[in-house]
């Protein structure tokens, strides 16, 4: 190769850019962890808001290299959606793009690859400016991603305004997915205005990804798979575009599988619930988490659902932020302290592992819903936002792992609660689909898809530089 350098995987650096909340830093750090068992070198990068919260959480023989950059936001703004966009759009690309070039060719490393979580789109834009090839990833499931490149042609048909509204109530249906209901799709949130600027979002991520040559998923192929049982007979309101340019899907997960990496919590777990469980009878307890991104679900919800949860004399273990005390009636922490216990957060794959835990009443975020099939607990599901509605319907119509809650009184509580302790075959249907997802097959499959995006990856740069006369891999 004559005046070639020769640069080993060792050598080479690959840019790891999550949305900055708790549900995606999670799963990123899982994947830089796979690619450093794989010989990279992986680089996190997040504002300095999160990089303080994570980088006491992440030990340092993992040596998964965290950087901060500034978003531009004072310390204690808030963080809502659309501060955090303008902060994506208009502020960190630019040091984004300094970190590339200060990182690339320093001590005979080279910047090989951004894997941009699609939310944070804005990197993608950046890696094309500094040349460096780019692949996305989705923390979700697959099928919601689905959803999003399907929204020109649920535009097209009718379905929806061009800014995202529906034009008619009712269901919307794409081949190989449960029907959903026109008011569940994910940018649908908050005021009419609020609504059209997520719309936006979504298709400016929608306009990026095109880009991407790959795309890496957070999810096990044939989610719409069923277990062996009848399919669902729902014929596709929407006729997809097959000629519109995707990326190569890499179904990786649950990335758990990937890594030993523990959760790292941007708050406090109060481990004492471990020892409130130990003290309970098995498959007794409902635990309620709504996860760690999303809006309180009103003060009166908050309410309904403690009062029901106090009148079904069950054993519960509540995770409940400081943004949720406020709803609780007066009085309510001591009188329900023989029965159950709230804690502001909680270690979650531990609490769910435990065998005194025998229902999840969840808001049906991806994270959530994987450790729930990891452990085997069925659903009480009550959706709040964004994916939760389609991962909801898959947990209820397809899988038939959990049962949706109409709302948090006492008797729905107690109706959904009934549904499951009597359908006798949730259980057997919890273990295929753990085995299905998380066993020996499923960890060899997705071991070998990430595999196969590095090699493919690294063909390409090989051949894209060796013929530039710049470099040569040594793999």
């Amino acid at each position: 190769m004559g005046n070639m350098k020769c640069i080993k995987r060792s050598n080479s650096i690959i840019i790891l850019v999550p949305y900055p909340a708790q549900g995606h830093v999670t799963p990123m750090l899982k994947l830089a962890s796979a690619f450093l068992s794989h010989g990279f070198k992986p680089v996190l990068v997040t504002p300095d808001h999160i990089h303080n919260q994570i980088v006491p959480k992440v030990e340092q023989n993992d040596k998964i290299l965290c950087i901060p950059i500034p978003d531009g936001l004072d310390k204690d703004a808030p963080r809502d959606f659309f501060a955090i966009e303008k902060a994506m759009e208009n502020t960190m690309p630019g040091h984004l793009e300094s970190l590339v070039h200060q990182l690339d060719h320093q001590d005979g490393d080279q910047v090989v690859c951004i894997v941009a979580d699609l939310l944070a789109s804005w990197a993608i834009d950046v890696a094309n400016r500094c040349g460096v090839p780019s692949a996305g990833f989705w923390p979700a499931m697959l099928a919601t991603y689905r959803l999003i490149t399907a929204i020109p042609d649920i535009v097209r048909t009718g379905l929806i305004s061009d800014t995202g509204f529906p034009k008619q109530l009712g269901g919307i249906c794409l081949p190989n997915q449960p029907m959903l209901s026109s008011e569940d799709l994910p940018w649908l949130i908050g005021t009419p205005a609020s609504r059209k600027a997520r719309f936006k979002f979504w298709k400016r991520t929608l306009d990026r990804s095109k880009t991407l040559p790959w795309l890496l998923v957070n999810s096990f192929p044939n989610e719409y798979c069923t277990n062996g049982e009848q399919q669902l007979d729902h014929h596709p309101l929407v006729k997809m575009n097959t000629q519109a340019q995707q990326p190569l899907v890499f179904p990786i997960g649950p990335l758990s599988k990937h890594t030993t990496i523990k959760n790292p919590s941007f708050w406090e777990e109060d481990t004492s619930c471990l020892t409130w469980l130990d003290k309970q009878n098995p498959n007794s307890v409902i635990y309620i988490s709504f996860g760690s991104w999303v809006s309180p679900i009103g003060e009166a919800k908050v309410r309904s659902l403690a009062l029901a949860l106090e009148a079904l004399g069950k054993p519960f273990l509540w995770v409940l932020g400081s943004s949720w005390l406020g709803g609780l009636p007066n009085g309510y922490l001591e009188r329900v302290s023989r029965q159950g216990k709230v804690v502001s957060w909680a270690p979650q794959l531990e609490v769910l592992q435990h065998k005194a835990v025998g229902f999840y009443l969840t808001h049906c975020g991806w994270n959530s819903t994987m450790e729930a099939i990891q452990c085997q607990k069925p659903l009480l599901c009550y959706p709040v936002a964004g994916d939760q509605f389609v991962n909801c319907a898959y947990i209820v119509k397809v899988w038939r792992i959990g049962v949706k809650l109409i709302g948090f009184g006492q008797r729905d509580v107690e109706e959904g609660l009934k549904k499951v302790v009597e359908d006798a075959e949730m259980s057997n249907r919890l273990r295929k689909l753990n085995e299905r997802t998380m066993g020996d097959e499923a960890n060899l499959r997705a071991v070998a898809n990430l595999s196969a995006f590095i090699d493919d990856q690294l063909k390409i740069l090989t051949l894209g530089f060796s013929s530039n006369g710049v470099h040569d891999y040594d793999l």
